[in-house]
């Protein structure tokens, strides 16, 4: 009988689903960079949310075929992705765009409370843009098409966790139309806000651009992890961004890296 205090359980150790085949995509570098997020003694932490078991078991092994990414758990519902999100410490989440019992966007809310430090990438069934507008509103940094993304979830959780975008080929080039025809704008943080953080803040977000945890901020500064996620929340609504890339960016750019 399943644990419900420890939801990697419910799928982590399920065999491939019968008469199903998947291709594992495993090319980790033979050098990575010290500088990036995702070494093998220290691999990126990936959370999974998909409802449908045969992609969630392909996308868990290509994921554990790469020796910089560590997923800490899976769930196959909204209820069970709620309760991965609640109990689990995450770099990234992987979370489905409908995730049969409910939406994955509401899971994605979640994690942006729950995990300020944590990126969000939605795999969706199609290049819908609307879908891909609303989830980058909400401060997805990546979005996926099921069966099209053209490297592996593996590069996509890499990427996002340094500071970059995992956006599905077909999705951007609808986005970049959008650009061109008017329809969307690129904004940012604008002067005016450049005295907004307090010093503690300023001090937490140097410390997030150099690419420690909220634990260990929270360990640096003798905090509690909570009261960490406290600051990096209120960050993010005076920066008015929605990612860590995104106020790392808003710090460098007002000189205070």
């Amino acid at each position: 009988m399943d644990d419900p205090r420890f939801p990697d359980r419910l799928h982590a150790q399920s065999a491939p689903p019968q008469g199903h085949r998947f291709s594992m995509v495993s090319t980790p570098p033979t050098l990575w960079p010290d500088f990036l997020v995702g070494q093998a003694g220290h691999p990126v932490r990936v959370a999974l949310a998909v409802s449908d078991a045969h992609l969630r078991y392909g996308i868990a092994r290509e994921l554990q075929a790469d020796e910089r990414v560590h997923v800490v758990g899976q769930a196959g519902s909204l209820r069970e992705g709620r309760r991965l999100v609640a109990l689990h410490d995450f770099d990234v989440l992987l979370v489905d765009l409908n995730l049969g019992d409910g939406p994955g966007l509401t899971l994605l809310e979640q994690s942006r409370t729950a995990r300020p430090f944590a990126e969000v990438v939605v795999i969706a069934p199609g290049d819908d843009e609307s879908h891909a507008m609303r989830a980058f509103a909400l401060g997805a940094a990546g979005y996926l098409v099921k069966q099209c993304w053209f490297g592996s979830y593996a590069q996509a959780v890499l990427q996002v966790v340094n500071g970059g975008a995992a956006i599905a080929p077909r999705v951007a080039r609808r986005l970049l139309g959008r650009l061109e025809s008017g329809g969307g704008s690129v904004s940012g943080p604008t002067n005016g806000l450049r005295n907004t953080l307090s010093p503690q803040e300023r001090t937490i977000l140097r410390l997030v651009a150099a690419g420690h945890s909220g634990s260990q901020i929270a360990g640096r500064l003798a905090i509690s992890p909570q009261t960490v996620n406290t600051h990096v929340r209120n960050m993010y609504r005076k920066l008015q961004v929605r990612t860590r890339a995104q106020a790392v960016s808003a710090a460098a750019s007002f000189g205070w890296l």
